[in-house]
């Protein structure tokens, strides 16, 4: 499938085009692991131009997990709201009170250990262990998963992102993983930008739905109102949000299931902590 030459090759293009086109972030800026772990719950299903300005005001208000985890969930959501998936405003908040009651205020350095932080799963570990750290971890997201496949899968369709780690594993530049995978991941959005998508190929594409309409977004109008305006019963909050009843209380229901609002004797805010 692959050849050591056709590594070489793959990691001298990558690599030279990152030299030329390499993109600017304020989170390869500042690469505290902090203001790594914050980039990453706000880049998960985010562009990273709607992130910029998010990512800045939150490291301003916020520059350590001892700052976030003193704050309320109220106040956090308030400065989240624009970003959309709240649930990761929630789990930010609680990684970051349980790096200061267990790890001493310092983000975790591996992957193992990262996992067991709340809302983390494998690429989040592995991303913020390469980025904060320099681990020669291996993880895949949408960019890097372009990347690979325009490479080594040109002709292929439905390709397992199995068929895709070895080639991962074997090109890590393992003295410097962090500008590796900023590589990878920039050569795989111009990928995206100049012609067709190359992750269309991959066994596990799936087209993001649309926002407007989506109850996504109805929990989105719920969240700001609450976190924006105050407390309000369910009458008021119709009133704010146009969301017919129905809808609204279902919307309240999974939210509180998400431990993001609570309700009581019909007043419902977002929690305290």
């Amino acid at each position: 499938m692959f050849s050591s030459e056709s590594i070489s090759a793959f990691k001298t293009e990558v690599n030279a085009f990152f030299t030329q086109q390499g993109r600017s972030f304020p989170w390869r800026e500042n690469t505290t692991p902090w203001g790594v772990a914050v980039s990453e719950f706000m880049l998960q299903q985010t562009q990273t131009e709607r992130v910029t300005p998010f990512f800045k005001r939150w490291m301003e208000r916020w520059p350590t997990p001892a700052a976030l985890a003193d704050a309320s969930l109220e106040d956090a959501l308030r400065e989240w709201v624009g970003l959309g998936y709240n649930k990761r405003c929630r789990f930010l908040k609680e990684c970051a009170r349980v790096i200061c009651v267990k790890h001493g205020g310092k983000v975790p350095e591996t992957p193992a250990e990262l996992t067991q932080l709340p809302g983390v799963g494998a690429y989040t570990a592995g991303a913020v262990a390469c980025f904060a750290y320099n681990y020669p971890s291996v993880f895949i997201e949408t960019n890097i998963r372009a990347t690979i496949l325009n490479f080594f899968f040109k002709d292929a369709a439905s390709v397992s992102d199995k068929k895709l780690v070895p080639i991962l594993e074997e090109a890590l530049d393992r003295e410097n993983p962090r500008q590796w995978y900023w590589a990878l991941m920039d050569y795989g959005a111009a990928l995206k930008k100049t012609g067709e998508n190359p992750s269309r190929r991959s066994a596990h594409y799936a087209k993001q739905s649309t926002f407007d309409g989506s109850f996504r977004q109805l929990r989105g109008k719920v969240v700001r109102s609450l976190a924006i305006d105050g407390k309000a019963n369910a009458e008021e909050l119709a009133f704010r949000t146009g969301i017919a009843p129905d809808d609204l209380y279902r919307a309240l229901s999974a939210l509180n299931r998400d431990s993001i609002v609570a309700e009581q004797e019909g007043v419902y805010q977002i929690r305290e902590r």
